[in-house]
């Protein structure tokens, strides 16, 4: 199953904020490695359990991407940079292709409907059926 937005999830991993721009997510944590984070067990299971609600131990940067993914996969991340839509992606692939545990997960937590699966499904550059 692949839900992009949803991961705009993870999109940003990091790369979401809370302040609003021009009516944009903050380019805060545009910056952040997400390769060190989808390369790192420890590092990835933090931010996902964090947008799980499996812990209260949250990082800035992942408080505030849980806190504006409903707004953006609602949104078709129309608030998101360039860079964030574009590491959306990169997440959703890799979690798609490496870790389809995690991707189960976030996908029944944000999109039990399947609503943003067939929406941004022909957005992926990994097909599956």
């Amino acid at each position: 199953m692949e839900t992009p937005m949803v991961l705009v999830v993870l999109v940003v991993l990091a790369v979401m904020g809370s302040g609003l721009a021009d009516n944009k997510y903050t380019t805060k944590y545009d910056n952040v490695d997400l390769d060190e984070i989808l390369n790192s067990n420890r590092l990835l299971t933090f931010y996902v359990d964090c947008l799980l609600g499996k812990t209260n131990r949250c990082s800035p940067d992942a408080k505030e991407l849980k806190a504006n993914l409903p707004d953006a996969l609602l949104s078709e991340c129309s608030k998101c940079s360039e860079k964030q839509k574009a590491g959306a992606e990169k997440v959703i692939n890799f979690l798609i292709e490496k870790k389809p545990e995690l991707w189960r997960q976030l996908e029944a937590k944000f999109d039990p409907q399947g609503t943003y699966h067939a929406k941004y499904r022909s957005r992926l550059t990994t097909a599956r059926p």
